[in-house]
């Protein structure tokens, strides 16, 4: 496979982490008045270490020497990346709309680049630059239909909660690169079981205070699905992803949420799609690919 070739491959499996990851937005802010969020975050991550974990423990004793030589690093990206995520975006959604929620992951790619350059003092490309700055133009058309609707924005507590997800993802993102060198499987298996053990205090004490779930097949559904498209399945492609292009390109393709989400909207909710969501796309897609055909290697 050619450098290309792969970097191509990388891009396809981040469009599908950005589809899973659109829908677990979704079903989070549909969840919200029968789960609270500690408790969808446990499920979410109980649920999928389950389905994980025949697959992955004999890789884990494998790696056993190297992940406990390695545990600092990954007990951080476990922290951040799973349970920190998670708690603040499933918190927030609760009293956020899905409009500032968008706008707020759309900085993501921003925060990558900035922490690449504090923490690795990895120094972004201009042309990688402009493609960030080209796709959050395109995502601004897509959430804004006009300067009066930015002036109405209002920044409350569920926006800061997203925002401290946003800033907890960009961290996570940045800090890939010091993953060790394990079967995918394992470090999937490990971080999994991390973000379990942080959840379950903050889940427990739920309990106490919150009345029993209603186990419909709704809301069983909606616990299958973050267990397994946005949390098994879209970080092992996100984190493969990260691997092969380097963290500021992976962490780019997040201004495809907005893309996902109105799609969804559309196809789910009945949201129409005006001519300026096709417009604000299209410079997503071109910010994108301004990435794609000007790198000149793996960042």
């Amino acid at each position: 496979m050619t450098a290309r070739s792969a970097e191509l491959r990388a891009y396809g499996m981040l469009a599908l982490v950005m589809l899973f990851w659109s829908g677990n937005a979704i079903v989070g802010r549909a969840v919200r008045g029968d789960v609270l969020p500690f408790t969808l975050a446990f499920v979410r991550w109980f649920g999928a270490f389950l389905l994980l974990a025949p697959f992955a423990l004999r890789h884990v004793a494998a790696d056993r020497e190297v992940l406990l030589r390695h545990w600092r690093p990954v007990l951080i990206l476990g922290l951040v990346g799973v349970s920190a995520f998670n708690a603040f975006l499933y918190s927030g959604l609760r009293y956020t709309t899905a409009t500032n929620g968008l706008l707020l992951q759309a900085a993501i790619p921003a925060l990558v680049l900035v922490i690449d350059a504090l923490a690795f003092r990895v120094r972004a490309p201009a042309w990688q630059i402009a493609g960030v700055g080209l796709s959050i133009l395109g995502v601004g058309i897509v959430l804004f239909p006009d300067f009066a609707s930015v002036l109405r924005l209002h920044f409350g507590r569920g926006d800061a909660l997203v925002l401290a997800a946003v800033v907890a993802w960009a961290i996570y993102t940045s800090l890939l690169r010091l993953r060790p060198d394990v079967h995918p499987l394992s470090f999937l298996a490990v971080t999994f079981a991390i973000g379990v053990a942080a959840m379950l205090p903050l889940a427990m004490f739920e309990w106490r205070h919150a009345p029993a779930i209603d186990w419909r097949p709704e809301i069983v559904g909606a616990f299958l699905y973050v267990a397994l498209f946005p949390s098994l399945a879209a970080y092992f492609l996100f984190n493969a992803a990260v691997g092969m292009i380097g963290a500021a390109k992976a962490g780019q393709s997040i201004t495809l949420m907005p893309v996902f989400g109105a799609l969804l909207a559309a196809a789910l909710l009945g949201e129409p799609l005006g001519p300026r969501h096709f417009v604000g796309m299209a410079l997503i897609l071109c910010g994108i690919g301004v990435s794609v055909f000007l790198a000149r290697k793996p960042g």
